[in-house]
C-alpha cells in the first residue's frame, strides 16, 4: 500500500482545495492518469496519478482544503500473496464473499431524500420548491430545519467557509491591508475624439504602458526593503466573475502588438476556468476597469509586491468649459491608488497625467 500525498504545486503554495476526484475506490489506475483536480491561487490544477495500482481508499473529500504533503489517497501497488484457490481464511460454514457482496465500511448508503425532516419541514420544502435531498441539516443529528429550507430558498446559507477563489482573494486583501500604505489621486480623460468603435480596455492598457515608460517608478515591486524596477510591463487585468475576482496577466504589454486578441483570450480562459496558474502570477501593475459595471471613482487595493493600481470609472457625458464656452464631452474618470511607502505623490501625479494624455489622443501612439 502506498499513500499518495498532495505534491508541491510550486510558487510557495502551502495548500489547495479538492475540486473533483476523477477516480473512485476500487478503480485500477495507471501512471499519469488524471487523479484529482485541485484549486489553488484561483486556478484549477489537474494532479496525475504518480504510479499504477488500485485505489484502496480516498482520504481527502471534495471541498476539503489540504496542506502540501497531506495524504490524498491510498493506492495498492503490490501483488497480493498467492494462497491457492482460496483467498483469506474461511471459518466453518463460511463462504467466500466477493467485494460486490460486502459494502465498504466507510461508504454508507445514501440517506433517502428528506430523511431527518419533520412533516412540517417537508411541507415547507414543497411550498418553497426546495429539494430536501440537496440540503445538509443544521439541527440535532443532522436534522433538516425550516431555517435550512428558507436559507436554501433564498439562495444563501449562513456560516459557509470561504472556498477557492474567494478564499484566495480574502487572503490577498488581508495581506495588502497589513503591508501597504495606500494613497489615491484622481483625474479624468476627455475622450470625445475617440473613434466610435474604440475599445476602452485596450486604450487603457496602451495608456498604462505609455505612462510606465514616462514614469517607471510605478512599474515596480517592493518587498518592504528593496525596490525592484521592471524593464517590461506585465499587466494584471481585473476580471469579475460569480466565483470571485481573477486578475490574469498580460505579458510584456510594452512590446506586443496583438493586445486586443490576447486580452480576449485571457478573459475567455477565465470564463471557462481553464486559466493556468502561471497566467495569474508575476504582474508588475494592475488595471481595474470597474466602470464597465458601474461607479465613477474608487480607492482601490494594491496587491503586493506591486505598488500601484489604476481604476477606470464609468464613461459618461459632462459639461466642460472650452475657450470660455460650455461644451458637452465624453469623459473617463481615473483613480490611481499607490503604495506611499515607495511611490511619491509627484511620481503618482506624473504617471496619471501621462495616462490621461495618452487617452485623450484620437488614437494611441506608441511614441510622440
Amino acid at each position: 500500500m502506498t499513500v499518495f500525498t498532495l505534491p508541491d504545486l510550486g510558487e510557495g503554495l502551502q495548500e489547495a482545495e479538492i475540486v473533483a476526484w476523477h477516480v473512485s475506490q476500487g478503480d485500477h489506475v495507471i501512471t499519469d492518469q488524471p487523479l484529482v483536480s485541485v484549486e489553488t491561487d484561483k486556478a484549477v490544477v489537474e494532479v496525475p496519478t504518480p504510479f499504477s495500482g488500485t485505489v484502496e481508499r480516498i482520504i481527502a473529500s471534495e471541498g476539503d482544503v489540504v496542506a502540501i504533503g497531506a495524504p490524498l489517497v491510498d493506492i495498492a501497488t503490490g501483488v497480493a500473496e498467492d494462497k491457492g484457490a482460496i483467498v483469506g481464511e474461511l471459518g466453518d460454514g463460511a463462504k467466500d464473499a466477493s467485494p460486490a457482496d460486502t459494502p465498504a465500511a466507510d461508504s454508507p448508503s445514501p440517506a433517502p431524500a428528506g430523511a431527518g425532516a419533520t412533516p412540517a419541514v417537508r411541507q415547507l420544502a414543497r411550498e418553497k420548491g426546495v429539494d430536501l435531498a440537496t440540503l445538509t441539516g443544521s439541527g440535532p443529528g443532522g436534522a433538516i430545519l425550516s431555517s435550512d429550507v428558507l436559507a436554501a430558498q433564498a439562495g444563501s446559507v449562513t456560516g459557509d467557509a470561504l472556498r477557492g477563489v474567494r478564499r484566495s482573494m480574502a487572503r490577498a486583501m488581508a495581506r495588502s491591508r497589513d503591508t501597504v500604505v495606500p494613497a489615491t489621486v484622481t483625474d479624468r480623460a476627455v475622450i470625445h475624439r475617440w473613434p466610435a468603435a474604440e475599445n476602452p480596455t485596450l486604450r487603457l492598457v496602451q495608456a498604462i504602458a505609455a505612462a510606465c515608460s514616462a514614469e517607471p517608478a510605478l512599474n515596480v515591486w517592493f518587498d518592504g526593503k528593496t525596490r525592484q524596477l521592471h524593464s517590461h510591463l506585465d499587466l494584471a487585468i481585473a476580471v469579475d466573475t460569480s466565483d470571485g475576482l481573477f486578475a490574469p496577466v498580460l505579458r510584456k504589454v510594452d512590446i506586443q502588438t496583438d493586445l486586443a486578441a490576447r486580452i480576449a483570450d485571457l478573459k475567455a480562459a477565465v470564463k471557462a476556468r481553464s486559466i493556468q496558474p502561471e497566467a495569474l502570477r508575476g504582474a508588475t501593475f494592475t488595471l481595474s476597469n470597474f466602470g464597465m459595471l458601474g461607479g465613477e471613482r474608487a480607492s482601490l487595493v494594491v496587491t503586493p509586491p506591486q505598488v500601484a493600481i489604476l481604476g477606470a470609472g464609468r464613461i459618461e457625458e459632462a459639461c466642460l468649459a472650452e475657450d470660455g464656452k460650455p461644451v458637452v464631452r465624453r469623459v473617463l474618470p481615473l483613480s490611481l491608488t499607490f503604495d506611499h511607502r515607495v511611490v511619491t505623490g509627484g511620481e503618482a501625479a506624473r504617471f496619471l497625467s501621462a495616462v490621461r494624455a495618452d487617452l485623450e489622443r484620437p488614437t494611441h501612439h506608441a511614441k510622440d
